[in-house]
């Protein structure tokens, strides 16, 4: 049934259970590389399962799909567990794809940590400094009033 304009309108869409969880807390550097180390940590786990189930012939047990994985998803790739079959070329493509950008997303966040804690003490030292030489402008005014209160050249009323 159509609700009249002017009537309150329907709910926000609900969001998975998982982007809630996630969404909880603030994002920082730290949180973010935690997440994708978790989620690659999954998907390489699985794949290496998955990987021994769609090609046997490469990979005959669990832990030759786990072996390649690793490879995989760390853009090492010695070629010694290649997949022959389609279906086990596709998951490779999808590892060497989330092995990549992993590792660029890490880079990044860690570079990003580099320079917020670069501007940090930068910013710190800068607002040191500016306050120092407000300190000497306002104790060298003080002097300048002085001098001009001794020779009769300041009002005495006017506020300081």
């Amino acid at each position: 049934m159509p609700t009249p304009e002017g009537s309150a309108t329907a709910p926000p869409p609900s969001r998975p259970r998982a982007v809630n969880i996630l969404m909880r807390k603030p994002l920082t550097t730290v949180r973010a590389a935690r997440i994708i180390a978790s989620a690659t940590l999954l998907i390489t786990i699985i794949s290496g399962i998955l990987m021994h189930f769609t090609d046997k012939k490469s990979f005959p047990n669990i832990g030759d799909g786990l072996w390649w994985a690793i490879q995989t998803v760390t853009t090492v790739g010695y070629g010694d567990l290649v997949p022959s079959s389609t279906l086990g070329r596709l998951v490779a493509t999808l590892v060497m794809v989330f092995g990549i950008g992993f590792l660029t997303v890490i880079t990044a966040a860690i570079t990003s940590a580099f320079i917020e804690s670069a501007r940090r003490r930068l910013e710190g030292s800068q607002t040191d400094t500016l306050s120092a030489k407000l300190d000497l402008i306002g104790t060298r005014l003080d002097a300048i009033e002085a001098g001009l209160r001794s020779i009769g050249g300041l009002d005495r009323d006017a506020p300081k």
